[in-house]
């Protein structure tokens, strides 16, 4: 069937705005975290000033000041609408680009990216739904806004049917499961990468700029870790799911269930560094800072086997849909 151009040219309408929108979402998120920051040094300045026997002429003023409830604040609380109606427009991309090209749209790496950051967010969504989780939305979603950013400019391909090779009902049920685990896996690593950050930064000390505004306003260590053990227990499975199935795929259209290829051995040295994190994570003496800094060696090579394996290196799997 040929290419509807029309719903096309929507869906890239869609992925565009939603970038947009995104980037809003984040700003506003920014802007909220600074603000709180803010109120925190005037309630230390409140209650300093309350144990003085002389009254600070301009306590009143602070006191309104931390009652009123600030701009930024309440743009801060509607940030995660505008972040649901970036999702909203987001998966509507996806559906939309499977209507123009009357197939599952997973068949080059700008829609595997599209639909990867997808899954990253709507797991965002799941848990990190309380407030005090709003820091780690802002480091999610810089790298999901740069992963959007190269799959709408270095990564792009105008809709059009799949190569022969991948015209199979096994491109829905493989690529779907690998692309959910890779956004999995995105919260895991920059979960682990926080904790990594969080564990260095002395208790009480005050950062400096927005960058160290915002990490300072990140959870607790334990808390990071928790979530990022809890994100590579789901994404473990699903990875281990994808190189099952591809090696049923890889049968049926190659007539062997391995081979090596380059994309199937970095998809496994991943696989088995998420088992290792797991292991780690379980094993005492190394359930901290060693367990995540495996953990982000196994996003590295998911990252690795995402942009060299597809972009650089030539295999059975040069799918990329970028010549």
């Amino acid at each position: 069937m040929p290419i509807d151009e029309t719903i096309a040219r929507f869906s890239d309408f869609a992925f565009k705005t939603g970038v947009v929108v995104y980037l809003l979402a984040t700003l506003m998120l920014i802007w909220q975290l600074a603000t709180t920051q803010s109120r925190k040094v005037i309630e230390r300045e409140l209650v300093s000033a309350g144990g003085d026997s002389v009254a600070d002429p301009a306590l009143p003023g602070k006191l309104a000041e931390l009652k009123a409830k600030p701009l930024a604040e309440r743009v801060g609380n509607s940030a995660f609408a505008v972040l649901v109606v970036a999702l909203a427009l987001h998966v509507a991309s996806i559906v939309l680009r499977g209507f123009a090209t009357h197939r599952f749209p997973l068949g080059n790496m700008y829609e595997f990216v599209t639909m990867a950051t997808a899954a990253a967010v709507v797991f965002g969504m799941v848990f990190l739904r309380e407030q005090r989780y709003r820091a780690i939305w802002v480091f999610l979603l810089v790298p999901i806004l740069v992963l959007l950013f190269l799959a709408g400019t270095v990564l792009y391909a105008d809709a059009a049917p799949v190569v022969p090779a991948l015209k199979s009902y096994w491109l829905p049920i493989h690529v779907t499961i690998v692309s959910t685990g890779s956004g999995v896996a995105l919260f895991a690593g920059v979960a682990s990468l926080l904790f990594l950050y969080r564990v260095r930064q002395p208790d009480g000390k005050e950062s400096k700029g927005v960058l160290g505004t915002l990490a300072g306003r990140l959870p607790d260590a334990r808390t990071l870790d928790r979530l990022a053990y809890k994100a590579t227990i789901i994404a473990f499975p699903l990875f281990g799911a994808g190189v099952i199935l591809g090696a049923i795929w890889a049968e049926a259209a190659w007539g062997r269930f391995w081979g090596w290829d380059p994309k199937e051995t970095c998809s496994f040295i991943a696989w088995v560094l998420y088992a290792a994190y797991l292991h780690a994570r379980a094993t005492s003496g190394w359930r901290d800072t060693k367990a995540a800094w495996i953990n982000v060696a196994a996003f590295v090579a998911m990252l690795f086997n995402l942009f060299i394996i597809n972009m650089v290196i030539s295999g059975l799997h040069s799918y990329a849909g970028l010549n």
